[in-house]
Formats: C-alpha cells, structure tokens, sequence
C-alpha cells in the first residue's frame, strides 16, 4: 500500500516557523520545514487536520497555536460530528484541529491521533483515478464531492475534497494562486499530480 511518510512546509523564515511549532507541538512537530520563496498568496488548496481524542485537546492544540501567533479562522465549537476549530499559522498553514468525542475522558494533552492531508483539487473523481493509479487505496468515496485514502498505521492519511468545498471548511475564501508552498514525502515516488502538489520519492518506515 502506496503511504505519506511526510509532510513538508515551504517558508520564508524557517527560524520563525520553528520557533511556532515547538511552541505548539514542543518536539513532536507532525511536519518538517524548508524555505522557499517560491510566490503564493492565498489560498494554497490543501489543510492539515489533527485527530485528537477529546474535546480539551482540541482546545489545547488551538489555544497553544493562538498563544504563539495563529490567527483563528473557525473557533472551537461544538457540532452534530464533534469538536473542532480551524487555526492558521503564521507561515499561512491551516490546521484544523477536531474530535469526534463530545466529551473529556481525562486531563488535556497535546497528543495526536492521526493526521490527514486535505488536497482541494479541481476535480475530485479525476484526481481520485490519478493516485489510485499510483498505488493508494481508496477507503471511503461518496462521489465527486469527498474521497479518502486508506493508510498504514502510523502514516499521514490523504484525502481529497473539491477546492471550494476544501475552503469553506477551513473558513477561508477559494482565491490563491502561485505555490502550494507544501512537498509531500510518500513512497509512491516522485511526481506532480493534477493540481500542481509536489510529490517527493521516500522510502517507508520498517
């Protein structure tokens, strides 16, 4: 099974973006950095959701992302599916932080349950083909509308939604062009799929 090994962020001042996401995950980053200054402004067509267990969590995670220089998009709230809130990095990342729990079972933590990379694209079926073709299995497709792709334990989950729909989940306007500023380290090889994200060769944990 093709799987996501990374995730790397494309930035202006590395020294800052560390200095943020320390600050938010302490020494357990989900994501490397590099710079760039490839031009972008934006929406960059892509988020990153963190699965957490319970709601405080979420409320740790975004409080400690606000805390270090995140804007909010979304606050934390409740809903039919859970708990979630949508933060924006100072690098311009969104993170979308939520739980299925509607309740704390426990103190507070910052750990995180599983990370998914959220691709808007402009044609969801097409784009759903392009990576089953390059080995990813898909788990759960409802259409032109949302496809998931399964993952090994441990690796980062893709999936994909249409860019307008991708956008107005993170509480943002579809508009941006330029570079996703985002590499994605998987072991399906090197590649650049339908919507212009960077796909790079890395070999699989053992």
């Amino acid at each position: 099974m093709t799987s996501i090994e990374s995730i790397t962020l494309e930035l202006a001042d590395e020294q800052a973006a560390r200095n943020f996401y320390k600050a938010v995950f302490g020494d357990d980053a989900p994501i490397r950095l590099r710079v760039s200054d490839a031009p972008t402004s934006g929406f960059r067509g892509f988020t990153l959701s963190l699965v957490v267990s319970q709601p405080s969590t979420v409320h740790e995670l975004v409080d400690a992302a606000v805390a270090a220089g995140a804007t909010t998009l979304k606050p934390v709230a409740k809903s039919f599916w859970g708990v979630g809130g949508v933060a924006q990095a100072p690098d311009g990342t969104i993170w979308k932080i939520a739980t299925s729990a509607k309740k704390d079972t426990g103190p507070a933590t910052r750990h995180i349950d599983e990370v998914v990379l959220l691709l808007g694209v402009d044609d969801v079926k097409a784009t759903k083909e392009f990576y089953a073709g390059r080995g990813f299995e898909v788990a759960k497709s409802f259409g032109r509308k949302y496809v998931e792709f399964a993952s090994p334990e441990g690796t980062i989950k893709l999936a994909l939604y249409g860019r307008r729909a991708a956008a107005k989940d993170a509480g943002v306007s579809a508009d941006g062009f330029g570079s996703h500023r985002i590499a994605i380290g998987s072991t399906a090889g090197s590649f650049t799929d339908p919507d212009g994200f960077a796909w790079e060769a890395q070999v699989g944990k053992d």
